[in-house]
Order: C-alpha cells, then sequence, then structure tokens
C-alpha cells in the first residue's frame, strides 16, 4: 500500500467503525478525528494511543504508547506500520424495536396471564469505544448501525416481559391499565436496559414505548375484564353481600334448567294441595337463613390453566382436560413444552408431574416366554 500524509475517515451516518484502509503510516503525517468520532491505534491486535476530534501532526511525543512498541526514530519521517480505527461516536436516536410475537404477561393484580405486543424506539451512543470496539467489532472492517439494533433487540425483548410485570406489580396495576403507564414504563426499561447496553460501551440515550396493545377478543383479556369487575363489585358490595348475590344467581340458574329445578318442582307439588303459599314461604325463609350465615361455603379454588409450546407459538390458556384431549388426538407428544403458573421457564410436557401419567407404560411390556 502507499505511504498516505492524510489519515482521516468521513463516516456515514449508518457506519460506527471503519478501519483506514492503509495500515503504512508516515511520522509526521496529518491524523484528523472529525466531531463525534475516536481514532484509535492498534498494533497486533492490541490497543494504544486513542484521539478525540482534532487534527493532530503525527510524532512520537503523542503517540507514546505506540512508540514504546514500534521504537520509532526520534524526529524521523519513516513509515511505520500499525492500523487506525475511527469510532462513530454520535448519538443515534432512530432505532425501532417491537415485538413478533405476543409476550406472555401475567397480570400481578388478578393473576391472569395475558397477551400482549408492544412497540417502539430507542436511542444510544457508543461511549466506551475501546469496549465496543473488543466485545463487538473484533476483526471487521467495518461495523453498521443495523448490526446493533438487530443484535439487541433480542435482548430488548426477553428482558420486556419481566420489566413491564415488575413495574406492574411495584405500582400495584393491572395489565387493563397499562397504556396509562406507557411513559413510566419507557423510563423503568431503560434504567433496567442501561447496564446491559454498558457491558459492550454503548449508553442508551433513550428508550420509549410508544404503544403496548391487547386484543380484546382474546379469552386472557376477557377473563381479565371479568375478574376486574367481580373485584369491583365485591369492593362496592363487601365480600358476604357478593357471595349472597352469587348464591341467588345460582339459584336463579337452577330453577331455569329443567334437569336441576329440584326445588321449582317441590314449591309446585305444595301449590297442588293447597299449601303452596306456606312451602314457598318456608323455603324463602330457610335459604335466606342459610346463605346469610357463616356457613355459605367458599368459592372453589381457581383451575390450573396451562401454555403449550405447539409450532413455535404459546397457545392457551387452557385447562387441564383439554391439554389430555390435545394428547389423545396427537395434537401434541412428550417433547411438547408446557408452562403454568409458577415455573421459571418452559418444560416438556412428559417431565411435568401433572401430565406423567400420559406417557407412562406407552409401550407393551415383551411378552412372557413359553
Amino acid at each position: 500500500m502507499s505511504i498516505l500524509d492524510v489519515v482521516k475517515c468521513e463516516v456515514s451516518g449508518t457506519e460506527l467503525v471503519s478501519k483506514f484502509p492503509s495500515d503504512k503510516i508516515r511520522l509526521g503525517s496529518q491524523l484528523v478525528v472529525y466531531p463525534g468520532q475516536t481514532a484509535i491505534f492498534v498494533k497486533g491486535g492490541k490497543f494504544y494511543d486513542e484521539f478525540g476530534s482534532g487534527t493532530y501532526s503525527i510524532k512520537t511525543e503523542n503517540i507514546p504508547l505506540l512508540d514504546k512498541v514500534v521504537n520509532l526514530p526520534f524526529g524521523g519521517d519513516s513509515p511505520f506500520q500499525a492500523e487506525v480505527w475511527f469510532v462513530n461516536q454520535i448519538s443515534l436516536l432512530d432505532c425501532k424495536w417491537g415485538t413478533q410475537t405476543p409476550l406472555q404477561i401475567e397480570d400481578p393484580k388478578y393473576d391472569v396471564i395475558v397477551p400482549i405486543r408492544a412497540y417502539g424506539q430507542y436511542g444510544f451512543r457508543i461511549e466506551k469505544p475501546r469496549t465496543f470496539l473488543e466485545k463487538l467489532v473484533g476483526n471487521m472492517s467495518s461495523f453498521a448501525v443495523d448490526k446493533v439494533v438487530s443484535y439487541f433487540r433480542g435482548i430488548i425483548l426477553s428482558k420486556l416481559t419481566t420489566i413491564v410485570y415488575d413495574k406492574l406489580k411495584e405500582e400495584g396495576l393491572s395489565v387493563l391499565n397499562i397504556n396509562s403507564q406507557v411513559e413510566a414504563l419507557s423510563e423503568y426499561a431503560k434504567e433496567c436496559l442501561k447496564d446491559v447496553f454498558m457491558r459492550y460501551g454503548i449508553g442508551i440515550e433513550m428508550f420509549n414505548i410508544i404503544s403496548i396493545t391487547v386484543k380484546e377478543d382474546d379469552p386472557s383479556f376477557l377473563n381479565l375484564k371479568d375478574a376486574k369487575d367481580a373485584a369491583a363489585e365485591i369492593k362496592i358490595m363487601g365480600e358476604k353481600n357478593y357471595r349472597l348475590s352469587r348464591s341467588f344467581d345460582v339459584l336463579d340458574a337452577a330453577a331455569e334448567n329443567e334437569s336441576g329445578g329440584a326445588m321449582n318442582a317441590a314449591l309446585g307439588l305444595g301449590a297442588g294441595v293447597g299449601i303452596g303459599g306456606a312451602v314457598g314461604t318456608m323455603a324463602a325463609k330457610t335459604f335466606s337463613n342459610s346463605l346469610a350465615s357463616d356457613d355459605v361455603p367458599p368459592p372453589l379454588p381457581k383451575a390450573t390453566v396451562y401454555y403449550l409450546g405447539i409450532n413455535g407459538k404459546s397457545v392457551g390458556p387452557m385447562d387441564f382436560d383439554t391439554v389430555c384431549q390435545k394428547y389423545s388426538v396427537n395434537e401434541i407428544n412428550a417433547d411438547t413444552l408446557v408452562w403454568k403458573k409458577g415455573l421459571k421457564s418452559w418444560i416438556k410436557i412428559s417431565d411435568m408431574e401433572d401430565f406423567k401419567h400420559l406417557f407412562e407404560n406407552e409401550c407393551p411390556p415383551p411378552l412372557p416366554s413359553l
């Protein structure tokens, strides 16, 4: 390569790192570092002298670290070999991120798992050029913005589920209120992600969640709304009155069901022999006293819900019987991934205690010898 007297690099807005095309540099050459750049001398894979924006005459006095290695002749103009890397340190503020598949967020207030989608943008700046070169660039002669965006998109999405859940739990909020917390969530996400970015010499300038959406016809979202409505009724009526109201709803449903109308049949029989009024009064009093007492049984416990990983997608929620049915018709197998509340990660369904019985003795034992 020819020996150049001016060492500079006009980095485009999409390039973060560019390596100067020649490694033969003459003492006395001019080093031009544009605003928003840092130039670093590299030899043998090690970093030496570093220059911020400005124009410099390359001489032994201003490259003392490299001089110790190369042993440059004082005052000479002989060429020496070294690489010069230019790092672009301007702020890049239009980096997009978004969820390709819904995030499964457990509502911390109502314990219902809801799929949400989100998208936004962030800005970053290379704050530690040497760290960035060591951790991400390596020996690549250039490094574009889209490589950073692609790499950190996965990191952002992998941590966003925990970030959203923790913030909602901290504030005592439901997923139903999530859009009113977009600004607070954005700041919280920035704080949670800044250390991860800084490991690679990158500082987050901003992090914005532009929108969070939930499909309103999704069964999980409808379950969440029902849970919220029930909680509001309990708050207004009081738990005892709410239980009483729900008990009457059950009785009304039973009365309308011909197969379950035992009380109606008894009242009808009483009316047929001229004592319907007395029986009706006694029945009403008996039911009223029974339901108003503290002996009313508590509501049934919530059924466990499961999510299955089918064709790379989360399918659910579904109950125990539905999962068993899918296995019986060969829609899932022993390697299908499953998740329920309380698990830290997805596991094979054959490893979950709830469904081990499905996979026991799948093959018949050997025939006895005759």
